[in-house]
């Protein structure tokens, strides 16, 4: 496995002759003649090792260590030492360095070795935080996202992006996923160490957008008591997510486009020029090329944005899908109401076939939510909402408070029927006691 190397050494033969080692087994190497230089570089890019020199002039090498150890995603660093400094070798190991070689090299291929491991070992960690990343966001499998045969080349697409930096717009009706599919390319990418950040720029009123993406100095207005970092700032070295990008105002739209085109912005308030080390994906319900002939969205910005569009299929258009969703979500809610449900009958699932979902996967989700809810051993056709069984919606009483009143009807039911014993209860209806014993007292039916 191959990474990104940054060589920080003073001395130009010795700094060279690193570079060339380095080259010649495969990684992408840049240098620099000082710490100075070094920790520039460090902030302009990504890299995934730092081979460094202990004793600089200007600044040292563990002083450089120690500057990046806040950074997200901060790179590892190997130390080179001269004889009589282990000591100081040793102590910055003691803060999270990998390991030293003492000056001057007796092998090349102890330095490969030692880089080579430093890197795959960076890439299982980085595997694993992917990971974590994934399940704390609640992302679900691959399989899953990308379920359907619609989808199968928007997954390509998908992992054909994922390594460049161009940027992504993508456009799908709402509830279709498309933050789930910018999170898995952002996950997919190189960027993956860094942060995914994401705004909905329709839920943040209009005034204050502009410093929720760029941030704001103090006094820059009132209330701006301190200064507060935005989105692009908080996003350094990982992914932004634009959520409905087409509803960003016009004015802001300018702005946006600077970022995108030269790379750097301001805070609000502010005159300092931030880099803007980030990846831009956007999202859209809207169609975009309308909005831009009614203009409503700037040209200039949406050819910036739209370098490679991915058209998301709405739910429609993916029938072949349900059953694996559906199944998915029976799942997922069973677990959390601690019920055992054998699963959904044919008839519901071809209710949910012949159904036209205009609220795509999003719509999916409540509705088998709601049928976890009042399944007591398998999910039936009349489990599910009446819309998608053609049926005038109940407007007497709000669907929410429905639910809890045949919830609690069936719950007293089998406690009636169990004479009070609530083990049995539970298992007849298929949830566990501590589920039953709050739903209870949720319900006011504890003696």
């Amino acid at each position: 496995m191959k990474g990104s190397i940054l060589v920080v050494e003073d001395d130009d033969t010795f700094r060279s002759f690193l570079q060339t080692i380095l080259q010649d087994d495969g990684h992408e190497v840049q240098t620099a003649a000082d710490g100075v230089k070094g920790l520039r570089l460090l902030r302009q890019g990504n890299f995934d090792l730092v081979v460094s020199d202990l004793k600089m002039p200007g600044k040292s090498g563990l002083e450089l260590f120690r500057e990046t150890r806040n950074d997200p995603g901060p790179p590892q660093f190997i130390f080179l030492t001269a004889f009589g400094r282990v000591d100081e070798a040793v102590a910055a190991m003691k803060e999270g360095a990998v390991d030293f070689l003492s000056k001057p090299l007796d092998d090349p291929d102890t330095l490969l070795a030692l880089v080579n491991r430093a890197i795959e070992t960076q890439a299982r960690a980085r595997d694993y935080l992917s990971l974590k990343e994934s399940e704390a966001a609640g992302l679900p499998p691959e399989d899953l996202i990308f379920a359907g045969a619609a989808m199968r080349p928007v997954r390509q697409l998908v992992h054909d992006v994922a390594g460049a930096m161009a940027n992504v717009l993508i456009i799908g009706e709402s509830g279709t996923g498309k933050e789930l599919v910018a999170r898995t390319l952002h996950l997919l990418s190189p960027r993956a160490k860094g942060g995914f950040v994401a705004l909905n720029c329709a839920a943040v009123p209009e005034n204050l957008l502009e410093s929720e993406l760029f941030g704001h100095e103090k006094g820059a207005f009132t209330g701006a008591i301190q200064a507060r970092q935005g989105k692009f700032e908080l996003a350094r070295g990982g992914t932004i997510f634009l959520d409905e990008i087409g509803e960003m105002p016009l004015p802001l739209q300018a702005k946006l486009l600077r970022v995108v085109q030269e790379r750097v912005f301001e805070r609000v308030g502010g005159s300092k020029e931030i880099k803007a080390d980030v990846r831009v994906i956007a999202a859209t319900n809207r169609n975009l090329r309308d909005e831009v002939s009614q203009r409503r969205f700037r040209e200039d910005l949406y050819y910036r944005l739209n370098v490679f569009p991915l058209r998301l299929p709405p739910l429609r258009e993916r029938i072949d899908a349900i059953p694996v969703l559906a199944d998915y979500f029976l799942q997922r809610f069973s677990a959390q109401l601690g019920k055992k449900l054998k699963g959904i009958d044919a008839q519901a699932v071809n209710a949910m076939k012949s159904y036209g979902w205009p609220g795509n996967i999003r719509e999916l989700q409540n509705a088998l939510e709601r049928a976890v809810i009042l399944a007591r051993d398998v999910i039936t056709v009349g489990l599910l909402p009446d819309e998608m069984l053609g049926k005038p919606e109940q407007d007497s009483l709000d669907s929410r408070e429905m639910l809890k009143l045949t919830e609690k009807e069936l719950i007293g039911k089998a406690i009636k029927k169990q004479g009070g014993n609530r083990r049995l209860a539970a298992e007849e209806l298929g949830i566990s006691r501590r589920t039953l014993q709050y739903k209870l007292k949720e319900y006011g039916l504890l003696d």
